[in-house]
């Protein structure tokens, strides 16, 4: 089995400064799921995102937004998902909504599962984001990785799956360092369904469940 996680490629995209730090802190205490498989979906683009500024838990969908989660609700209602575990943040318990409602399901909204807590950063520029800064008043890259360790040991820690998490770009970074799982920028996408799964060998892998469509794609910031 796979216990340790291999550091995330550097730079993702141009504004991913501190991804170094993430995957080494990570990697002191690697994931260890119960499950074989489950799914992961960042939630849909927000205005802050398209900005790329460093936006609060309260930041809605854009109208992009809305139609990518829709977007994703369609490729995932094929998927066997028994249970959707989400961030309360805003804009991701919207995109958790969206697509739960096909599979008839109800998400189960989680605050520890909420992005980064930026502090006075929030409403300034996010486009040259350093991972490893420690906000006034937010929380240092120690304290994110072990929240969204323990939120995702929560959220996996069940048989009745698969499960779909829904949250943010900070999520998905720390669960492939905590996996060991290799990201590329097209799995960064807004509202991309992924799909994780479990090797014979033990390692951990991460596929897109679909081509990202191009009217949908967008940039922005990961926060």
């Amino acid at each position: 089995m796979n216990t340790a996680a291999s550091p995330l490629p550097s730079p993702l995209h141009p504004a991913s400064r501190g991804l170094a730090r993430l995957a080494e802190l990570a990697a002191a205490s690697p994931l260890q799921p119960v499950c074989e498989g489950f799914y992961f979906l960042r939630h849909g683009q927000t205005p802050r995102n398209a900005l790329r500024i460093f936006q609060s838990y309260d930041e809605p969908l854009s109208e992009l937004g809305e139609r990518q989660a829709a977007a994703a609700a369609v490729v995932l209602a094929r998927e066997p998902i028994r249970r959707i575990v989400c961030s309360d943040a805003r804009r991701a318990l919207h995109t958790a909504q969206t697509v739960a409602a096909p599979l008839s399901l109800q998400p189960l909204a989680q605050a520890l599962l909420r992005e980064r807590h930026f502090g006075a950063l929030v409403g300034t520029s996010s486009a040259d984001i350093d991972w490893d800064c420690a906000p006034e008043g937010g929380e240092t890259l120690a304290e994110f990785v072990q929240r969204k360790r323990q939120a995702l040991e929560d959220a996996l820690a069940t048989e009745e799956g698969p499960v779909l998490i829904v949250a943010h770009g900070g999520s998905l970074y720390v669960l492939a360092a905590l996996l060991g799982v290799p990201l590329n920028p097209g799995l960064l996408a807004n509202a991309h369904p992924l799909h994780f799964t479990r090797g014979p060998d033990g390692r951990w892998q991460a596929r897109a469940l679909s081509a990202a469509d191009p009217a949908l794609a967008a940039g922005g910031a990961l926060a």
